[in-house]
């Protein structure tokens, strides 16, 4: 026992490595991805301390090439779930008495494993399964998920530092308990910081946690688990259901211990799952808190007064709207652009986009590997047929092709209305739209960006021109929950620029601060009163 105000140690960010020709982390890289394409593990599911296969498998393919199997799964059924559930209630107990230093530990040490050991094997199982270049997949795997684990200790210390005044004679104190029951987390395919971050946040809060990974990201998932036992988490504490969403989710959304929900996921699942928890609402022990992030339109609008900034502005459409082919919550999906410098853009925009690679992520010459699966290129088809109808046109790209893997052209399109389908829904693949505007209607067309999406996540402005910077601002203002001035809107670093939308972007609960971890905890006031008052009558009931 250690008696002491403890204090963590102070984050920092990690620096991202580059994997160039000839550098340490390349060769390390390399090896991990011979390791891990020819391993081939049969991933169980995770109740408590036991690993189940309940005989229903799925086998783990690269979205960039068919024919390469990565590994088997076994799908959790609806009993595995109430079992992952009551397993994670019974290590609750002792999970939420261990003291908060305790906790910290596992997950400081969970990122110093990263930081060293697990860094390409994590890396080389979101390249392989989720079709991230060597850098896309260093920034997150790596990088942001070192950062969550760092700075979400920071956090949780400078949030249980926030007490209470106390005035003379009384002790004034606050208890910062998890919540009642456990929180279901709902993860996606395309970030594995992410994935990370929605179970650990609440479980570093003393919560426990089930854990639903995207179907797409299962060999990620499972690096995930591995990292965290290692790191010395206790079993139970964060039980792994791979599976289909209504099977498990139907389960966790039904039970009354349901504490809390920390989804990042599409709009539509989250509305869904939100109407579910309202219709149960009479049978839990305690309103549930639903933390979501989902879907996003993000923006690039270019002001006039960028007119020597365009290769600047060009580069951010690129790297916003074509990175991870555009599968970024953040991506970069609709361009507005004053009329006098679209030509000035146009020329140096197209030949840009038409020179990106595409293919394998492990030829690292390749700036784009495929979309996620079979149903994301079906999706992203249907919007290739859209931009070659009537008000639309394509300016580069516009191609598909399946024969080896899921493969998406970078697109960019030129709309004629802000209000086209193109500009207006999220598609979640590397099709940018672009609309231009009259340099003399520039309030006008913020006022359209505002106003044309559901979505408000992210959104950059270019300019130079101080005044329209801060009228972007202001008219923009709640049309991104994360605002770029002069740079592409995706790239949120963990302490720097805390994360998260509203609108039907979601709740913007801010992952990356300590606003995500007041959302895991159900603060208890106590007082403690050294002299309670021994008399019932107060001094102005004296007779004068």
């Amino acid at each position: 026992m250690v008696t002491a105000n403890l204090r963590v140690p102070p984050p920092s960010n990690e620096p991202v490595k580059s994997h160039a020709p000839g550098s340490p982390e390349r060769a390390e890289l390399k090896a991990a991805l011979a390791r891990l394409t020819s391993e081939r593990p049969e991933i169980p599911v995770r109740i408590g301390g036991r690993e189940v296969r309940s005989g229903r498998v799925e086998t783990i393919r690269s979205p960039h090439r068919h024919a390469q199997v990565l590994g088997t799964f076994h799908e959790a059924t609806a009993d595995d779930a109430r079992a992952a559930i009551d397993a994670a209630l019974a290590a609750k107990r002792a999970w939420s008495a261990m003291p908060f230093g305790d906790r910290a530990a596992i997950f400081l040490r969970a990122a110093e494993l990263l930081t060293t050991r697990y860094r390409p094997l994590l890396n080389a199982a979101t390249m392989l399964g989720q079709s991230k270049t060597a850098h896309q997949a260093e920034i997150d795997a790596a990088c942001e998920a070192i950062d969550f684990l760092r700075f979400n200790v920071h956090f949780a210390q400078t949030l249980l530092d926030q007490q209470p005044l106390s005035a003379p004679g009384m002790w004034n104190q606050t208890d910062y308990r998890p919540l009642d029951g456990f929180v279901f987390a709902v993860t996606p395919f395309n970030f594995t910081a992410i994935a990370l971050n929605l179970c650990i946040a609440p479980a570093l809060m003393g919560n426990v946690v089930v854990f639903k990974p995207a179907q797409t990201a299962m060999l990620s998932a499972h690096w995930i688990m591995q990292l965290l036992r290692e790191a010395g988490l206790p079993d139970g504490v964060i039980t792994m259901l791979p599976g289909p969403g209504p099977a498990i989710g139907g389960v966790a959304l039904d039970h009354p211990d349901l504490g809390g929900l920390h989804f990042t996921g599409s709009t539509s699942t989250f509305n869904l799952m939100w109407r579910t928890v309202g219709e149960n609402i009479a049978r839990y022990r305690q309103y549930p808190r639903l933390v979501g992030e989902t879907g996003g339109k993000d923006f690039i609008f270019v002001h006039p007064s960028a007119v020597d900034d365009l290769d600047a502005v060009a580069t951010a459409i690129v790297r916003g709207g074509y990175e991870f082919q555009g599968q970024k919550c953040s991506a970069c999906s609709r361009v507005f652009v004053p009329q006098s410098l679209w030509p000035g853009l146009k020329e140096r925009l197209v030949p840009m986009i038409e020179a990106l690679r595409m293919g394998d992520v492990a030829d690292f010459r390749n700036f784009m590997g495929a979309v996620i699966d079979e149903k994301s290129f079906a999706n992203a088809s249907k919007y290739l047929e859209l931009a070659k109808g009537p008000e639309a046109k394509v300016l580069a790209g516009g191609t598909a092709d399946r024969s080896e893997g899921w493969f998406i052209r970078p697109t960019l399109v030129e709309c004629a209305s802000p209000t086209h389908r193109l500009m207006v829904e999220e598609i979640f693949a590397p099709i940018v739209s672009l609309v231009t505007y009259p340099d003399a209607q520039y309030v006008e067309a913020l006022r359209a960006c505002d106003r044309a999406s559901p979505y408000a996540l992210t959104g950059a402005i270019f300019a130079r021109d101080r005044h329209a910077i801060a009228t972007a601002s202001h008219e923009l203002r709640h049309a991104a929950g994360n605002f770029y001035v002069n740079d592409k809107p995706t790239g949120a670093v963990v302490g720097q620029q805390p994360f998260g939308g509203s609108r039907a972007s979601g709740t913007n609960d801010k992952a990356g601060s300590l606003l995500n971890l007041v959302r895991w905890t159900s603060p208890r006031t106590i007082k403690e009163t050294f002299a309670p008052p021994t008399r019932v009558d107060y001094p102005f009931m004296a007779g004068e």
